[in-house]
């Protein structure tokens, strides 16, 4: 089942179980993913990728807004904002661990042929596109990084 259609089926259990965190996230999810399908230049179609890619975007989003939230000593609003980040976690793929985020990155660096720190554009360009949703961008630049200065 595509990742839209499952959002469509799930907003509808949720409105059914009268949950109202739930609801709301799920219906900015699809709202988001309509804005994509209806974009300009878009086909009409979602792709699962784009639409990991849509759900990773809202999850930061969703974080930096509790991060501001706390900040400004608001924390039923940052509540509010961490909860409907987990909702749409549960749609994500498994996240790498680690272990297996630090061994996918040296197999990119060995294909890549990267040697030294001053070669991290090149592996950052190819390690994004393949652990795309699987990986968050910041750990992955880190791990990057500590891989590169011990080689």
């Amino acid at each position: 089942m595509a990742l839209f259609d499952q959002i469509s089926d799930d907003i509808k259990k949720a409105m059914l179980a009268r949950d109202a965190v739930r609801l709301e996230a799920l219906r900015g999810i699809k709202k988001e993913f309509l804005e994509a399908k209806t974009a300009k230049g878009s086909d009409g179609t979602l792709s699962d990728e784009r639409a990991t890619q849509i759900l990773a975007k809202m999850i930061k989003q969703r974080r930096e807004s509790a991060q501001i939230y706390t900040e400004q000593n608001r924390p039923e609003l940052a509540e509010a904002e961490l909860a409907q980040a987990a909702v749409i976690e549960e749609y994500m793929p498994r996240q790498l661990s680690q272990e297996e985020l630090e061994g996918r990155l040296r197999e990119i660096i060995a294909q890549v042929g990267a040697t030294s720190p001053r070669d991290m554009g090149k592996v950052m360009g190819v390690a994004t596109k393949a652990l795309a949703g699987a990986a968050d961008g910041r750990a992955i630049s880190a791990t990057v990084k500590a891989l590169l200065t011990q080689e």
